[in-house]
């Protein structure tokens, strides 16, 4: 079966242990990146499309896949947490529901 796709790092193993045979390559840093970026809109469909725990698992998988992206740019998880405090400071979050309609 074809997949091509990113997968996590220990997928081929769990494969070979059902006995069957992995074939895999690892992928340039622009091949990476541009496939980091699809796997986020992979996962953010997922997340879309759940609920309840399921939803928290794909959030996590959503959430592995931004830190990923964050390593590729030499960032960790850390630093895009500096940045959502900082901006939820100064522009707060999303817990008063707040739908803006019209500005005039």
């Amino acid at each position: 079966m074809k997949y091509n796709k990113l997968v996590r790092d220990k997928i081929p193993e769990i494969i070979e242990s059902n006995n069957e045979k992995a074939i895999t390559r690892v992928l340039s840093d622009e091949e990476y990146r541009l496939e980091l970026e699809k796997k986020l809109y992979e996962e953010y469909e997922e997340v879309i499309n759940s609920n309840g725990d399921e939803r928290i698992e794909e959030l996590a998988d959503m959430l592995e896949v931004m830190i990923a992206l964050a390593n590729n740019e030499e960032k960790d998880f850390e630093d895009i947490e500096k940045v959502r405090v900082l901006k939820k400071e100064k522009r707060g979050g999303f817990s008063k529901r707040i739908y803006l309609e019209d500005v005039r």
